[in-house]
């Protein structure tokens, strides 16, 4: 494995652990970058050393391709490292980690708490899949408190899963409290984490599994899919190892390596990002066409106290609600007038995104109206007052539209 090269008198800062982490050390010679691995067939000299290496480390013997390399592992080590966990698992995309996770701790006749504000994948993933295995889901108002959510576990409530803020409307859940509640009654508790990464460290607030989709900001250049399972304990990691085993779970060896180059500059990209979108949303906030912003970080948003509590920083990813007096085909047309701003799913790269969200938002629990027709932004590597005049062409034409 590559080297820690960390010097142990101290614990060092995020950007210096991003540069050195997996890879080789600054006094190994060679090329400063790992190179790309790939290969399914391990070969040994004896079947005695083959056996022996199976039997090593549970979670890095090279024995076979889907077992995971150099690449992987190297990968797997930054990403714990990031989360605050202390194993991590690399799967093929963001779904695939939320589907993996949840099938670790699930069987026939099990109960699942999900989210009302769950990304919808997820809501389809339990409401079709898991509901065939037997495992029925109940869905929750994402800002209950720890007694209305214990008045939700039953018997056979196995798992309580949180995300945080929550898909579309970015709702902040009370993550120490909810946990809480579910680990005096033996739940296991999961959590999307890809918002909060880095800003957010799970394991210190009580989750047991956290779920990264790297697709976003590690990869960081919207050309891989990938996703992440981290835990903190020997058991968890034994029953996410074995899962993502089981269901044949890989991950190209190309794509972490990927990955790895996103890595080295994801601390600035972070800082950058959240402070352009800071920016953007402060903007916004202050305009008249906009009835309010869905950013935790900002000011008077819903969240926003719970955000300031367990939050060192924020994405860069957030909602923009319109006055009620514009229709959704004006924020569409608000959508279609921008020229900086690409319009598609996925975020979390170098470039900024709209999403008309109104229409698109599943509730069974709470509502899905907001109040106005509503657009998701995510902000990327711009200048800021390029993206701002952006929006003003886009707003034009939200007026233009008006009802």
């Amino acid at each position: 494995m590559p080297d820690d090269t960390r010097p142990p008198h101290r614990q060092i800062g995020l950007r210096t652990r991003l540069s050195h982490l997996g890879r080789p050390g600054t006094k190994t010679h060679g090329f400063v970058n790992l190179p790309v691995a790939r290969g399914s067939t391990v070969l040994y000299p004896t079947c005695a050393e083959r056996a022996a290496a199976g039997k090593k480390r549970y979670d890095q013997a090279l024995v076979y391709g889907v077992l995971g390399g150099p690449n992987h592992h190297a990968l797997e080590d930054v990403v714990a490292q990031i989360e605050g966990g202390t194993r991590c698992q690399i799967v093929s995309s963001g779904l695939a980690a939320v589907t993996t996770a949840l099938l670790a701790y699930l069987k026939s006749g099990d109960h699942l708490l999900l989210p009302d504000s769950v990304y919808g994948p997820t809501r389809g993933f339990a409401d079709h899949f898991l509901a065939r295995m037997g495992v029925e889901t109940t869905y929750y108002d994402p800002c209950v408190d720890e007694t209305g959510l214990a008045a939700l576990i039953r018997p056979n409530t196995r798992v309580l899963y949180l995300e945080s803020p929550g898909s579309h409307t970015f709702e902040i859940q009370d993550v120490p409290a909810l946990s809480r509640a579910a680990r005096a009654r033996g739940l296991k508790v999961l959590m999307d984490n890809t918002w909060g990464l880095h800003h957010f460290q799970p394991f210190r607030h009580g989750v047991d599994v956290s779920i990264q989709a790297l697709t976003k900001y590690v990869v960081g250049h919207s050309d891989v899919l990938l996703g992440a399972i981290t835990v903190a304990c020997e058991e968890d990691w034994r029953a996410v190892r074995s899962a993502a085993l089981q269901l044949g779970q890989y991950a190209s060896p190309d794509d972490c390596w990927l990955a790895l180059r996103g890595v080295r500059t994801l601390a600035v990209r972070l800082a950058a990002q959240e402070a352009s979108g800071l920016a953007v949303a402060r903007w916004l906030a202050a305009r008249p066409e906009v009835l309010r912003v869905l950013h935790p970080a900002l000011p008077g948003a819903p969240g926003h106290d719970l955000w300031r509590r367990d939050f060192t920083g924020a994405c860069s990813l957030f909602g923009v609600v319109f006055r009620p007096e514009y229709s959704v085909a004006a924020s569409h047309a608000f959508v279609d007038a921008l020229e900086l701003f690409g319009i598609g799913a996925s975020w979390g790269g170098y470039e900024s995104l709209a999403l008309p969200t109104t229409g698109f938002i599943t509730r069974t629990v709470t509502s899905e109206d907001l109040g106005g027709p509503a657009v998701r932004l995510h902000i990327g590597l711009e200048d800021v007052d390029d993206l701002i005049a952006d929006l003003e062409r886009g707003l034009a034409a939200l007026r233009a539209h008006r009802d």
